[in-house]
């Protein structure tokens, strides 16, 4: 005698809503671990103390999300593309030298021109590199130290960016956010030479940052002084927008609780960086 046996409708029912239900738990987990082990790479390659890297892996949620480099990236993009119907730029220009946001020697009196020049840029190549190195080392800096810091040392990096231009090489019109990106350059690279011991490939990091700070420099070198232009393009920014980088940058980007002689600096790397400030602004208003 054969004895059939049948399931209901309930319980083949159930026995699928079961294995629906296990298959979402499954791909939830292994999102989740994939965002988990993205934030302990990032904490692991830019922060430098163990117990720094523990705390930011528990307690980064991404709330509030890294907005400032992506902002300031896509707005630095819209106007490239603007600009790009307008007046069809190349890989190295033209540059807008019409433009109400370009650092003009002759328009020093026009204030904001000192901070919006940032969303200009002198050709394709200047701004590929600007949004790689904003995307690459500012992202993860941001979601490791935050807006606000990031923001700080980023437009630091601007305001000295063109203040420097208008003390040492005054007679340029200045394009680009090249101050900002080697303040964020040099704070991490300063990061990384106080911590040497503590990082993993160490060498390699240092090495990577002088082959392509030096390489962009370099054009820009090349096209102040060999390549015929509109106007000559500043590459005085790159440096100061670097010095910025290892005064505001330095101690902020350093760890999450400083101790008491690391406060101290900070505040004498803040003064520094403010006189420097003070005496540009001075120096452009009795000249």
């Amino acid at each position: 005698m054969a004895i059939v046996v049948t399931f209901g409708s309930s319980g083949v029912s159930e026995r699928h809503l079961m294995s629906r239900q296990l298959s979402v738990d499954c791909d939830l987990t292994s999102q989740h671990t994939i965002a988990e082990e993205m934030v302990k790479a990032i904490g692991h390659h830019f922060l430098h103390d163990e117990r720094d890297r523990k705390y930011y892996a528990d307690s980064y949620s991404c709330r509030p999300p890294p907005l400032f480099i992506i902002t300031i990236t896509f707005i630095e993009l819209a106007f490239f593309i603007y600009y790009t119907i307008v007046l069809g730029v190349t890989s190295s220009g033209p540059i807008p030298i019409d433009s109400l946001f370009i650092y003009r020697p002759d328009k020093r009196d026009q204030i904001w021109r000192f901070v919006f020049y940032l969303v200009l840029h002198a050709g394709w190549i200047h701004l590929i590199f600007n949004l790689l190195v904003q995307l690459l080392v500012g992202l993860p800096l941001e979601m490791v130290h935050g807006s606000a810091r990031i923001g700080t040392v980023y437009m630091a990096g601007v305001l000295a960016g063109s203040l420097g231009t208008s003390v040492f090489d005054s007679d340029v019109y200045l394009v680009g956010a090249s101050g900002g990106v080697y303040a964020l350059l040099a704070a991490h690279l300063a990061n990384v030479l106080l911590n040497y011991n503590h990082m993993e490939s160490g060498i390699l990091r240092l090495f990577a940052v002088f082959v392509i700070a030096s390489t962009d420099v370099g054009i820009a070198i090349y096209d102040r002084y060999y390549h015929e232009s509109e106007g000559p393009v500043s590459y005085v920014a790159h440096l100061t927008g670097a010095l910025a980088g290892l005064t505001i940058g330095l101690l902020v980007l350093k760890n999450f609780e400083q101790k008491l002689h690391e406060q101290l600096m900070w505040w004498i790397a803040l003064g520094v960086y403010g006189a420097c400030i003070l005496f540009a602004i001075l120096y452009n208003v009795f000249n």
